[in-house]
């Protein structure tokens, strides 16, 4: 094929294509195909362009058969892993001979697919170890201790609360589901967040006293309304509020401050910050960009010991998200940690 009716022809396509003649040469490629193999390539047997097994198999095959091949290609580059579907179809008419290399991207689809199999497997794994402690339980109550009432009471204390973990999981579950519905359609109903964060420390007090943490709220005398979603708000604030009892606890004093400002840098307008500061051990910040995927933790063993499911704070992110809203988190060992929340004000 002549190069310049090859360029013609893939120059204006999106996807890498690579024109391959019937004398095993590249014939040409377009600009997305040199980002991929570089722009030396035209003229070059198509080994020592491709190179990659996979498909160098494919294009041969295309060659050999006549007929239609495809193949995946992995690609890793400045730390991106990129997945390419591949599709090698021989040409014919005036291009007889030769094959047509195209690469589709499906990065995105198969990110999605490991997200979903992580998922999957952090779901089945948070569950079977309380369904395993149940199941042996059970047993043993059918067995060895079935006329010990002791025993009986202890193991029913223990299976209550493993039930109960289940329980939040699946109750977190549900709420994460629920979030990731709306998170596009951003709320309209005016809220009162300071009444909010009011009412949530009320509500949490008695828990924070059990733990020994004085809990102060600042900043929250006069009513600051968003446009937003009451009972996502509430989950929010109590998330947080929770976890700085349960992991900031140590440090005796948890502190809600609300700040308005008529210019947040956030948002270019108007704005609402509240911040929840505890004085607690605090966590490496290389953990900070994880913290809000589904079932990261910074300590496993003891968020489990705690109650945690390990969802919170990713319903937090996509609360906040759909209320156009930017979520910060800041912590520095052995000193504390803030937890932030920005919202664009009414």
């Amino acid at each position: 094929m002549n190069d310049s009716l090859g360029l013609s022809i893939i120059a204006g396509v999106p996807v890498p294509v690579v024109l391959i003649g019937r004398d095993e040469r590249v014939s040409a490629l377009n600009d997305a195909a040199m980002a991929l193999f570089g722009p030396s390539g035209t003229g070059r047997h198509y080994v020592t362009v491709l190179r990659h097994p996979a498909l160098l198999d494919c294009v041969e095959e295309a060659l050999r058969l006549r007929q239609p091949r495809r193949a995946r290609y992995l690609r890793s580059d400045l730390g991106r892993d990129s997945t390419y579907d591949v599709t090698a179809s021989p040409l014919e008419g005036v291009a007889a001979g030769g094959v047509v290399l195209s690469f589709a991207d499906i990065s995105d689809r198969e990110q999605a697919g490991q997200i979903r199999r992580d998922f999957v497997a952090n779901v089945s794994h948070e569950l079977k170890t309380p369904l395993t402690a149940l199941m042996g339980f059970i047993e043993t109550l059918r067995g060895p201790a079935r006329d010990d009432a002791a025993a009986r009471e202890r193991f029913l204390d223990i299976m209550a609360r493993e039930a109960e973990r289940m329980n939040r999981l699946v109750s977190d579950l549900l709420s994460l589901s629920r979030v990731e519905a709306e998170e596009r359609m951003r709320p309209g109903a005016r809220v009162d967040v300071a009444a909010l964060l009011r009412t949530s420390v009320q509500t949490l007090r008695a828990l924070a006293r059990g733990a020994g943490v004085e809990m102060t709220l600042e900043g929250a005398e006069e009513a600051t309304h968003v446009l937003g979603d009451e009972d996502q708000l509430t989950q929010v604030f109590h998330n947080l509020i929770e976890n700085g009892i349960k992991y900031g606890g140590s440090g005796g004093v948890l502190r809600l401050v609300l700040t308005r400002s008529e210019r947040e840098l956030a948002f270019r307008g108007p704005g609402v910050r509240i911040d929840v500061i505890d004085r607690g051990e605090g966590f490496d910040p290389v953990h900070i960009p994880r913290l809000t995927e589904r079932f990261y933790r910074v300590d496993s063993h003891r968020s489990r010991e705690m109650g945690g499911t390990g969802l919170g704070l990713a319903i937090v992110k996509h609360i906040v998200n759909r209320h156009r809203g930017r979520f910060r988190i800041d912590s520095v060992p052995g000193e504390g940690s803030t937890f932030s929340v920005m919202l664009p004000m009414a």
